[in-house]
């Protein structure tokens, strides 16, 4: 049997379309699901619709991102925190303001990792970040990574979260990152994911990148008036989603370094616009 395995969709609809599309064209007609659904772009109702009916149509695993704990933690802490035309949250608030109740508590029913078997083929442990917190890396060549794996109850732990595709080996063990749907890096733009092939009682893995339509993406992103939403969040947006070089965290990090330096402190989520202009300018041009 063949699994496809999908994560940080990231509100990008046309990239998760495209990766499923091929994915049937291939046959597969089972796919795991590792988090992040919403966030970054726009309409996130569109990605939510399709993975709703891709549950109906096929065998579908739901893992909960780290994504989906910021929209229930904001829903449980009353709404508080958060504000518009602030590169910030401003993003964060578009995506959930256009989430319904049903996506919320889709969010809530979620585990953050799950272990899957299957008939003659070695189970498999499928999470976000790491199978102990939604937003912990797995990486490589780190302590804590093999600490890990040799504590896996499953020889292959499937993961996303870093937005890299790789593969890391311990011990006769795997991780293998699917990469990013929607916000890939190091991906010159690609969409990304991850084919799982079951033969003969072993799983071997074939990441696949794939070209979409990146302007579509980027033309909604503006007709949704994100520019204005979250100014400096949606020019490191649009720049990843075609070369996949610089990620939001590296700027909003630089940013806050900004902030410290001249005020003495920065707490998040309250980064004023000009230390993410400046942040913009340098690391992007």
């Amino acid at each position: 049997m063949d699994i496809a395995v999908l994560a940080d969709v990231h509100g990008n609809h046309v990239a998760l379309e495209r990766c499923v599309e091929y994915a049937l064209s291939r046959g597969i007609r089972t796919f795991f699901f590792l988090g992040d659904y919403a966030g970054e772009l726009a309409c996130p109702e569109k990605v939510m619709g399709y993975l709703y009916e891709m549950d109906k149509k096929y065998d579908c695993h739901f893992i909960k991102g780290n994504k989906e704990d910021y929209w229930l933690n904001y829903r449980a802490g009353g709404e508080q925190g958060w504000k518009d035309q602030d590169s910030t949250t401003g993003s964060l608030l578009y995506s959930y303001e256009r989430l319904t109740e049903r996506d919320l508590d889709f969010y809530g029913s979620l585990p953050i990792s799950a272990v899957v078997t299957f008939e003659d083929l070695p189970p498999l442990t499928i999470c976000h970040g790491s199978p102990y917190r939604a937003n912990e890396k797995l990486l490589p060549g780190k302590e804590r990574t093999f600490e890990i794996m040799d504590a896996s109850e499953t020889s292959i732990i499937l993961c996303g979260h870093t937005h890299i595709q790789g593969k890391i080996v311990h011990n006769g063990r795997r991780v293998l990152n699917a990469g990013a749907v929607g916000m890939p890096l190091k991906s010159d733009g690609r969409a990304q994911f991850l084919i799982l092939h079951g033969d003969e009682q072993a799983w071997t893995e074939e990441f696949v990148s794939l070209d979409y339509d990146v302007e579509s993406v980027i033309r909604e992103l503006y007709e949704e008036k994100l520019d204005e939403h979250a100014p400096g969040w949606c020019c490191v947006t649009k720049q990843l989603l075609h070369d996949g070089k610089v990620a939001h965290g590296s700027v909003l990090g630089r940013a806050m370094e900004l902030c410290r330096a001249e005020t003495g402190s920065c707490v998040w989520p309250d980064v004023p616009e000009r230390f993410w202009q400046q942040a913009v300018r340098e690391m992007l041009g």
